[in-house]
Protein backbone atom coordinates (compact mmCIF):
# COMPACT_ATOMS: atom_id res chain seq x y z
CA UNK A 1 0.00 0.00 0.00
CA UNK A 2 1.46 3.32 -0.97
CA UNK A 3 1.78 5.98 1.86
CA UNK A 4 3.21 9.24 2.89
CA UNK A 5 4.06 9.36 6.66
CA UNK A 6 4.94 12.65 7.99
CA UNK A 7 6.95 13.03 11.21
CA UNK A 8 9.07 15.53 13.16
CA UNK A 9 6.43 18.18 14.59
CA UNK A 10 6.46 19.29 18.04
CA UNK A 11 6.22 21.90 20.40
CA UNK A 12 8.82 24.44 20.43
CA UNK A 13 9.17 28.22 21.05
CA UNK A 14 9.05 31.31 18.97
CA UNK A 15 12.65 31.24 17.00
CA UNK A 16 13.17 27.67 17.21
CA UNK A 17 13.57 25.06 14.47
CA UNK A 18 11.99 21.70 13.64
CA UNK A 19 12.58 19.33 10.52
CA UNK A 20 10.26 17.38 9.03
CA UNK A 21 10.14 14.49 7.42
CA UNK A 22 7.71 12.68 5.04
CA UNK A 23 8.75 9.20 4.06
CA UNK A 24 6.96 7.21 1.15
CA UNK A 25 6.58 3.73 0.80
CA UNK A 26 4.67 0.93 -1.31
CA UNK A 27 6.17 2.17 -4.34
CA UNK A 28 9.23 1.61 -6.81
CA UNK A 29 8.48 5.25 -7.66
CA UNK A 30 10.95 7.65 -6.59
CA UNK A 31 10.02 11.23 -5.13
CA UNK A 32 10.07 14.13 -7.85
CA UNK A 33 7.60 16.44 -6.73
CA UNK A 34 6.36 16.92 -3.31
CA UNK A 35 4.88 19.96 -1.87
CA UNK A 36 4.37 20.54 2.41
CA UNK A 37 1.34 22.14 3.14
CA UNK A 38 -0.29 23.13 6.71
CA UNK A 39 -3.47 23.28 8.11
CA UNK A 40 -4.09 25.50 10.95
CA UNK A 41 -7.52 25.36 13.03
CA UNK A 42 -9.90 27.24 11.04
CA UNK A 43 -8.10 27.37 8.23
CA UNK A 44 -8.13 26.10 4.55
CA UNK A 45 -4.79 23.47 4.03
CA UNK A 46 -2.26 25.70 2.07
CA UNK A 47 0.81 25.04 0.31
CA UNK A 48 4.21 26.11 1.77
CA UNK A 49 6.89 24.48 0.27
CA UNK A 50 7.07 22.30 -3.06
CA UNK A 51 10.02 20.57 -5.02
CA UNK A 52 10.10 19.18 -8.37
CA UNK A 53 13.79 18.14 -9.38
CA UNK A 54 16.15 20.77 -8.06
CA UNK A 55 13.20 23.26 -8.19
CA UNK A 56 11.88 25.01 -5.11
CA UNK A 57 9.38 27.11 -3.93
CA UNK A 58 7.36 28.58 -1.10
CA UNK A 59 4.95 30.69 0.09
CA UNK A 60 5.38 34.02 0.97
CA UNK A 61 4.90 34.07 4.39
CA UNK A 62 7.69 31.35 5.13
CA UNK A 63 10.35 32.13 2.25
CA UNK A 64 13.81 32.56 3.69
CA UNK A 65 12.97 30.66 6.73
CA UNK A 66 12.09 27.45 5.47
CA UNK A 67 13.54 24.86 3.02
CA UNK A 68 12.18 22.17 1.55
CA UNK A 69 14.80 19.05 0.13
CA UNK A 70 14.54 15.74 -1.02
CA UNK A 71 16.87 12.52 -0.10
CA UNK A 72 15.97 9.99 -3.88
CA UNK A 73 17.85 7.29 -1.76
CA UNK A 74 15.64 7.17 1.57
CA UNK A 75 12.66 8.36 -0.72
CA UNK A 76 12.34 11.15 1.81
CA UNK A 77 11.58 14.83 1.57
CA UNK A 78 11.78 17.36 4.66
CA UNK A 79 11.10 20.50 5.35
CA UNK A 80 13.56 22.77 7.49
CA UNK A 81 12.01 25.14 9.94
CA UNK A 82 13.68 27.81 11.29
CA UNK A 83 12.92 30.89 12.95
CA UNK A 84 9.42 29.07 14.09
CA UNK A 85 6.67 31.87 14.44
CA UNK A 86 3.40 31.58 16.24
CA UNK A 87 1.55 32.14 13.46
CA UNK A 88 3.28 28.77 11.87
CA UNK A 89 1.48 26.62 14.41
CA UNK A 90 -0.56 23.84 11.89
CA UNK A 91 -0.65 20.26 11.03
CA UNK A 92 1.69 19.56 8.22
CA UNK A 93 0.92 17.27 5.54
CA UNK A 94 2.80 16.13 2.33
CA UNK A 95 1.53 15.23 -1.00
CA UNK A 96 2.45 14.63 -4.48
CA UNK A 97 1.37 13.67 -7.59
CA UNK A 98 0.41 9.80 -8.15
CA UNK A 99 1.49 7.41 -6.74
CA UNK A 100 1.85 10.03 -3.70
CA UNK A 101 -1.40 11.78 -4.14
CA UNK A 102 -2.71 10.40 -0.53
CA UNK A 103 -3.03 12.92 2.27
CA UNK A 104 -1.08 11.29 5.35
CA UNK A 105 -1.98 11.52 8.84
CA UNK A 106 -0.40 14.86 9.14
CA UNK A 107 2.32 16.18 11.92
CA UNK A 108 1.73 18.77 14.51
CA UNK A 109 3.86 21.63 14.68
CA UNK A 110 2.83 24.04 18.01
CA UNK A 111 4.53 27.26 18.60
CA UNK A 112 4.40 28.71 22.02
CA UNK A 113 6.12 30.08 24.70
Amino acid sequence: QVQLVESGGGLVQPGGSLRLSCAASGSIVSIYTMGWYRQAPGKQRELVAHISGTYTNYADSVKGRFTISRDSAKNTVYLQMNGLKPEDTAVYYCKGPAPYDRWGQGTQVTVSS
